[in-house]
């Protein structure tokens, strides 16, 4: 008797666990939808403010990342516009893909032999500080992808300035063109300030 009992026991939990491990089985592949989607753009935002804080996106590497992820936001505002605010299977699919082909372009572009100058000396250090600042806003999300595009796309114009007065004077920068550049920066600093502590947000 104290066999059959056993033998109950067993056979019941074993069908416990199987149950529990078809039911939890069914879970764990997720479909694609629109919070799917907002969580990857958050993610890839995510990457892109690391980047730029860490030196291995250039200003102009990030500037134009976040020029697709920008139109990338706008298409997909475009397609909720076109169904009501929602968006149809084949939106998802050709958002996922265009998401896929952005997060290689990321990695790439963070591994690759670019980086953000040394700051050894002082333009370069107020320089890394404004990129520390705008990846930080990237990665709140007080920075939207089209506001971050912009600002990097200054900071990128503002840095190729700086190389060519170093390439014309030896490697270095005249007084004057030190104080150029820093006035230049001063203005860039009150922009990302502007731009984080306005109404707009990452959607």
């Amino acid at each position: 008797m104290k066999r059959i009992c056993t033998g109950i026991l067993t056979v019941f939990s074993l069908a416990t666990v199987a149950a529990f491990a078809q039911s939890t089985g069914t879970t764990t592949t997720t479909p694609v939808t629109g919070q799917t989607i907002q969580e990857r753009k958050n993610n890839q935002q995510e990457r892109i403010g690391n980047g730029v804080e860490n030196g291995s996106l250039t200003a102009g590497e990030a500037a134009n990342l976040e020029k697709k992820e920008s139109n990338l936001n706008k298409e997909e505002r475009d397609m909720r516009e076109d169904d009501n605010g929602k968006l149809t299977t084949a939106d998802k699919a050709k958002l996922t893909r265009q998401q896929n082909r952005l997060s290689s372009d990321i990695y790439k572009q963070k591994h690759d032999a670019q980086v953000q100058p040394k700051t050894n000396n002082e333009v370069n250090t107020r320089d890394r500080l404004q990129q520390e600042r705008i990846g930080q806003g990237i990665k709140s999300g007080q920075l939207t992808a089209g506001e971050a595009a912009n600002l990097e796309k200054k900071e990128s114009k503002l840095n190729k300035e700086e190389r060519t007065d170093r390439a014309a004077n030896g490697g270095k920068l005249t007084p004057g063109e030190k104080k150029q550049i820093n006035h230049q920066q001063n203005g860039l600093s009150k922009q990302i300030y502007n731009k984080k502590h306005n109404a707009k947000k990452r959607g």
